[in-house]
């Protein structure tokens, strides 16, 4: 059967394996086997005298999945024995007919390799965890080993991509960055789509990609499979998992600036990456001085911010939810945008012109937009735990103005299971749209630039400790600088799939070997 026929040594139509293979009962899902192939058990020595019983046998290897802690997943291979030739090449024959019938896997795909991110180890991982699966799983390559920035995304744009199953990138989450803008804009140009319209309809592409870890933080990658594993990442890859993901789009003045998918932060997240960004020669350890650096100073920025609810979601940021494989949320949200979109088209619910926006003005230390839980290694519950991966919205979570104090007691909930929006001075909302425009900007619309005003900006400048406004921030958009102060973003329900499934729930490690 197609799918998730078990091999399972507790079945009557298998019990032959449970003679023969004198081992505990295991059953594996034909849908994560990765390959057989028949096992060469000439001039072998058998440990166990249970098998001096077999004249001539013959046998099979199935290679799997194996699932170990915290969502990791290894390479395992299962030896089944019989004493019959036949029996055997029949196993092989059915098994492998039962493969080619999974046809979501990928056959051939497109790899790019970052040779510089993280601790420089990109091909190092590919060459070791990530190349003798694909090998063994029958998946052939095109590797394009970068050598300077944005290279992916030109060649997304250059190439002929319709002869590949996916992409896959190797490196960290600014690799990821760079296939994500390739494989969208490539898609819209197809399709005849302008990306610099803010109301754009995006196409999403029939491509997805993958992501081998090989950077700092990886948290596209851990909010997506639940780690930072390079096997775990390959496997998910092997046999052809999917998952759709929103995508966030920014634009200021008619003019697209950047796509995001985890962080959109403004402030304090801003404040870090722009200083980390003249501290290169630092490597990793420019991310904890410019956070130290950042988190001393205290500025807070003074704005405007606007943003449409998010009705349509069927959950809420602090109802203790994460987004799970198979998350309900997700496909329900979706289900719900479809028919609000239909109502909206047809004249049934109020257009866009007309919904209701709601406007928070104020000076904040940090403003987070966050379209998944934006997990890590250091922070496991992420920036908004129960962000969801495609309900088609974003968490946005204003932090205003308050003592150094509080703001590290904020921040210290991040590390732990406490809950990080309970504090007076923290407010989270679930947006599909929300506009930005900082104080500076606004009071040169308003023609307000007296001087006493510039006055008081020179001063704030130079005394930071006293969290008073500072003109402008910039965006921290998934790890890159944006400065642009006055933005309008807008959340594109699951516009690109990703090679992974979510992060499973409540799955013990598998006992068979």
């Amino acid at each position: 059967q197609h799918g998730e026929t078990p091999i399972s040594t507790e079945s009557t139509k298998v019990s032959w394996v449970r003679m023969w293979c004198f081992t505990d009962a295991c059953s594996v899902p034909v849908s994560e086997i990765i390959a057989v192939e028949e096992t060469d058990v000439h001039g072998k020595h058998h440990s166990s005298g249970k098998w001096q019983k077999m004249e001539k046998p013959y046998a099979f290897t199935v290679h799997c999945v194996k699932r170990a802690r915290r969502h990791r997943w290894k390479w395992a291979q299962v030896t089944f024995w019989c004493p019959e030739e036949q029996l055997c090449h029949l196993w092989l024959q059915t098994l492998r007919e039962m493969l080619e019938k999974l046809t979501s896997r990928p056959k051939h795909l497109l790899v790019f390799i970052n040779p510089f991110g993280g601790k420089g180890q990109g091909k190092r991982i590919y060459e070791r965890k990530v190349a003798p699966l694909f090998t063994l799983a029958s998946i052939t390559t095109d590797i394009i080993v970068t050598e300077h920035a944005n290279q992916a995304k030109e060649t997304l744009y250059e190439i002929n991509i319709d002869k590949y199953d996916g992409i896959v990138c190797v490196g960290g989450d600014g690799m990821f960055s760079e296939v994500l803008h390739g494989l969208i804009g490539r898609t819209q140009r197809s399709a005849g789509v302008d990306q610099n319209h803010p109301r754009a309809v995006l196409v999403p592409s029939s491509l997805r990609i993958g992501i081998i870890p090989a950077g700092s933080t990886d948290c596209v990658c851990y909010s997506t499979v639940g780690t930072s594993d390079a096997e775990t990442s390959a496997l998910h890859i092997v046999v052809g998992d999917s998952l759709a993901m929103d995508v966030s789009s920014v634009h200021h003045n008619s003019t697209l600036l950047r796509y995001s998918v985890s962080l959109l932060g403004y402030g304090f997240y801003g404040d870090i990456i722009k200083d980390s960004e003249k501290k290169r020669w630092l490597g990793l350890a420019r991310y904890d001085f410019s956070g130290l650096k950042t988190f001393l100073s205290h500025h807070c920025y003074e704005g405007t911010v606007s943003f449409l609810p998010a009705q349509h979601t069927v959950g809420s940021p602090r109802d203790g939810k994460p987004c799970r494989a198979g998350c309900f949320v997700c496909r329900q949200s979706r289900q719900q945008l479809e028919e609000e979109q239909k109502k909206a088209l047809y004249g049934l619910e109020a257009a866009e012109d007309v919904e209701e926006w709601q406007v928070v003005c104020g000076k904040f230390l940090a403003i987070n937009a966050t379209n998944m839980s934006c997990a890590c290694r250091r922070s496991p519950g992420g920036l908004s735990p129960a962000a969801h991966l495609g309900d088609g919205s974003s968490d946005l979570i204003l932090i205003r103005k308050c003592s150094r104090f509080n703001f590290l007691r904020f921040l210290i909930r991040h590390t732990n299971q406490q809950d990080q929006f309970d504090f007076t001075f923290v407010e989270v909302y679930r947006v599909k749209k929300f506009q930005f425009t900082s104080k500076h900007v606004e009071d040169e619309d308003s023609d307000l630039k007296e001087g006493g005003k510039k006055r008081f900006g020179h001063i704030c400048s130079s005394h930071p400790s006293c969290c008073c406004a500072v003109s402008n921030s910039s965006w921290n958009c998934d790890g890159e600088v944006l400065h642009s102060p006055a933005i309008e973003v807008r959340f594109h329900c699951q516009l690109v799939r990703l090679f992974a499934r979510g992060i499973e729930e409540n799955l013990k490690p598998d006992s068979h070997s």
